[in-house]
């Protein structure tokens, strides 16, 4: 086609494309489908289904050689007896029309066995391929079971191995338990190659393995999700411990003593675990290779340029450009995933489709092969344009470690570029099909790979669905640029969202706006990022400079991610399971074709999308309206955080005390926006335990904050770190909460009551509780943080007791547990309990004796698991309560 164009670029217009060719698709389903059936099959079982795909497969083609071999013969002999045409003119006006029907009965004959032999061929070739993956998932699985691992597993003993990193080191996601964050340990994914049994026997072998190394505790908020490269944002290589281990590189060898255990999770790639007690430095055996040293250089280089920005860009550059998430904290985690951003963090093909769109040209010229970008201003032919891409992918693949993840974006990546430099979108399955086939049959692990299926679906529904409703869009007078960027989120959403919910157990009713809104920023921030990579090993003043440029477009996606996820109505529950799964795809299908027949009247889609809007935001006035959340009047509201506790007081009009922030910055700064909370006099914290503070980020999250208070016994000390860093880096003077402090702001009024500000130190952290009593329009609360028995007798002896007779409401100190002082209780009397738990928590929250306790005084208990949000209105002679 090039070449007959006359040109060295080619063709400006190439030519139109016929049907798209769906040959090479159920090979690919069917040995997908094989390879994760098989992987971890017995081995009777995967020598059955090969040999059966192997024998009809064979036997199809040879009835199929047989039936061409035939029809040739055939064909030859009906040429020799064929007449001249003059000598026999006569004759063939003679046969008249019943000649003509059999010559056309023979034709429809023929093409009758033709469609059938080709069908023949078909079926062979799914058998073929299944076969070829069954023997590969056959192979691959026998890794699990070779050597002397899995033997070793069962006896849990103790071994003395060599292993060699196959991928980056990274943390745990960090837990919160109870008022505990659990400790991280780093996670190495590794191949045993040499062990030294018990018995002092020393085998070499190669099994894959999970290598667990426990770590010492660390702040929640600091904890990223991954390491590697240097470990997070700033451990070096030789500071010891934890660090030690996040700084090793792929091909590395380690010597390790370890515990070795069965695989917790089967059908995985792990033939059993090895538990590495302590936390020291490791001992390393053999380096990494070059070539992962030169990867590393690179990465670490990209981590330094980013060392000076803002905290969202200094997490997010790195996993835009290499999928490198070590520094990217929980909570900013979360809110990726409640949006679907979440592909922008790991090394996907949008990364690669991008980097080499720049050198080949932009995707608004799909129909004009190679009339923009670098290669044909510089003159480069398209021969040597497809080597250097060639290049291009395997230096983006030794960069961003050529894991299967990176070699899955590395292929589909290269299937989305092929679509966006030629347009020829028929040839476009039948590829896509065949990276399909090839990557399961190189790893067959990757069939029941989640992030394989997703990015398959993602890369088809751009190949299919998009264009056409893209086309739809343009017909109806949308914008070409618009309808394309619509149909390609809506597309892959689509087609995505039912295996998301399989996992989350949630469909995120903010994923197309806003991944809309996040795409005019990915290609600014993977250029910015390719270029401070590139720019850093050579000039680090150029590279901090091309950084400081990607932080903005990379600051816009943070944003959105965070404003996204905080929205009321940014997801709705949906069963996780693929039945649910199935359930959605109906319901999509139902609105695509609702959506077709709205889209011609602008009346109705301008009405969908209000209604629409109302549903996510859910502003408090409309709100209020339609379901009473929150109550006309509220003065106390107990969020649903979970088993945590947050409280807010009114204080004004869009103004609030926040007590605690509860343990998830995403559910506390929902409650706050549906409360329509935007400034904040004073944040309280009772005491620092995780499920009271680690929420901080999301109270203080886009509203005004006058102070922080908090006790003054400052443990866990991590906790309190935290508590310290979120207030120096918004500015927010953090004070100490005594007993005795008075405050006011506007008709809401309270008193410390606990601790004291000379009491000795305290039994621990809940016995060192900020103790409240708040007045609000004649209504009395006292907020009693975690306060347990020993610290409840005291303050029932202390000058404060006085106040403690006839509350109104009284937020139940520890979640309802049992450990509480009935005489505290007596002389308390509330009128109303309220009680901050979780659902089927695993501490036996509330007790069931302090409920009884609580309702023998005269009290209405409510619980959040139960009840939800609770919001108290009215006055001391009438009081209202209102739940969520």
């Amino acid at each position: 086609m090039h070449a007959a164009s006359g040109t060295r670029l080619g063709d400006a217009h190439p030519r139109q494309e016929g049907p798209t060719d769906l040959r090479l698709v159920p090979p690919a389903l069917a040995a997908w489908g094989t390879a994760a059936l098989t992987v971890d099959a017995s081995p009777g079982w995967v020598t059955g289904v090969v040999v059966f795909c192997a024998v009809v497969g064979a036997a199809l083609l040879v009835t199929w050689q047989g039936q061409e071999g035939q029809e040739g013969q055939e064909g030859q002999e009906g040429q020799q007896r064929q007449p001249g045409r003059r000598g026999r003119r006569g004759r063939r006006g003679r046969r008249g029309r019943r000649g003509r029907r059999g010559r056309q009965g023979h034709g429809r004959g023929r093409v009758r066995r033709g469609a059938g032999a080709w069908t023949q061929v078909s079926v062979a070739a799914v058998l073929l391929c299944a076969g070829a993956a069954a023997a590969s998932a056959g192979l691959h699985g026998a890794d699990l079971r070779r050597g002397p691992i899995p033997e070793l597993a069962e006896r849990y003993a103790r071994v003395n191995a060599e292993v060699e990193l196959t991928a980056d080191p990274r943390l745990t996601r960090p837990r919160i338990k109870g008022n505990h964050v659990a400790p991280a340990a780093v996670l190495l994914q590794a191949e045993v190659r040499r062990v030294r049994s018990p018995d002092g026997t020393v085998v070499d072998t190669r099994t894959p393995v999970l290598v667990i190394v426990d770590a010492e505790r660390r702040s929640y908020a600091d904890t990223g999700r991954a390491g590697g490269d240097g470990g997070g944002a700033d451990e070096g290589r030789g500071s010891g411990g934890r660090s030690s281990w996040l700084a090793l590189l792929p091909s590395t060898r380690v010597r390790v003593v370890a515990q070795v255990v069965p695989a917790m999770v089967g059908g995985d790639r792990v033939a059993a675990v090895l538990r590495v007690r302590g936390g020291g430095a490791p001992v390393v055996v053999e380096d990494a290779s070059a070539v992962q040293r030169l990867a590393g250089r690179l990465r670490a280089g990209l981590r330094e340029a980013t060392d000076g920005l803002d905290a969202d860009a200094r997490a997010l550059l790195p996993g835009f450009v290499v999928g490198d998430t070590s520094r990217v904290t929980a909570e900013l985690d979360e809110a990726f995933k409640a949006t679907d951003l979440t592909h922008l963090l790991a090394v996907s093909g949008a990364n690669f489709t991008i980097l080499l769109a720049l050198f080949i040209g932009p995707p608004g010229l799909a129909q004009r092969a190679e009339r923009k970008g670098l290669a044909p201003r510089l003159g480069i032919p398209l021969r040597a344009t497809a080597l250097t891409g060639g290049a291009l992918t395997l230096g983006f693949a030794i960069v961003c470690r050529p894991d299967p993840s990176v070699v899955r974006a590395a292929a589909c990546g290269s299937i989305a570029l092929l679509a966006i430099a030629t347009g020829r979108r028929r040839s476009l399955i039948p590829a896509l099909a065949t990276a399909v086939l090839l990557l399961v049959l190189y790893d067959p692990w990757l069939a029941r790979s989640y992030g394989f299926l997703l990015s398959v679906l993602a890369t088809g529904a751009l190949l299919t669905l998009a264009p056409r409703w893209s086309a739809a869009l343009q017909r109806r007078r949308v914008p070409p640029r618009p309808a394309e960027a619509l149909a390609a989120a809506g597309a892959a959403q689509a087609v995505c969202a039912p295996v998301v919910a399989v996992l989350s157990a949630k469909v995120s009713l903010v994923a197309v706006p806003c991944n809309l809104l996040a795409e005019f920023a990915v290609a600014p921030a993977t250029v910015f990022g390719f270029a401070t990579l590139a720019a850093a090993p050579v000039a680090m003043p150029v590279a901090e400079c091309l950084a400081w440029c990607a932080s903005w477009p990379v600051g816009w996606i943070a944003d959105i991610a965070r404003a996204g996820a905080s929205l009321p109505g940014a997801g709705v529950d949906w069963p996780g399971s693929w039945t649910g799964a199935l359930l959605l795809v109906l319901v999509t299908v139902v609105v695509v074709l609702v959506g077709r027949r709205l889209v011609s009247h602008p009346w109705l889609v301008g009405a969908c999308l209000m209604a629409f809007l109302l549903v996510v935001v859910q502003p408090p006035p409309l709100t209020r309206v339609i379901t009473g959340w929150p109550p006309p009047g509220w003065r106390f509201v107990m969020c649903d955080v979970g088993q945590g506790d947050a409280t807010v007081l009114a204080a004004g009009e869009g103004a609030g005390v926040v007590v605690d922030a509860g343990p998830d910055p995403l559910l506390v700064d929902r409650c706050l926006m549906t409360l329509g909370i935007t400034r904040i006099p004073l944040v309280v914290l009772t005491h620092f335990h995780a499920d009271h503070v680690v929420g901080l980020p999301g109270v203080l999250r886009g509203r005004s904050v006058g102070a922080i208070a908090a006790t003054g016994f400052e443990e866990p000390v991590d906790q309190a770190e935290f508590v310290r860093r979120e207030a120096a880096a918004r500015g927010i003077p953090l004070t100490r909460a005594v007993a005795g402090e008075e405050r006011r702001s506007g008709s809401l009024t309270w008193r410390v009551l606990w601790p004291p500000a000379d009491g000795g130190a305290p039994d621990g952290p809940n016995d060192a509780s900020v103790t409240m009593l708040v007045r609000s329009a004649g209504l009395t609360l006292l907020l009693l943080g975690d306060l347990e028995p020993p610290g409840q007798r005291e303050l029932a002896r202390s000058p404060e007791a006085a106040a403690l007779a006839a509350v109104d409401v009284v937020k139940v100190a520890h979640h309802g547990s049992a450990y509480q002082d009935p005489g505290l209780i007596r002389a308390m009397a509330p009128r109303l309990a309220l009680i901050s738990v979780g659902a089927d928590n695993p501490y036996g929250h509330p007790a069931p004796s302090t409920v009884a306790a609580l309702r023998a005084g005269g009290a209405t208990v409510l619980r959040t698991d139960e009840d939800g949000a609770v919001g108290v209105a009215g006055t001391a002679k009438e009081l209202l309560v209102a739940r969520d």
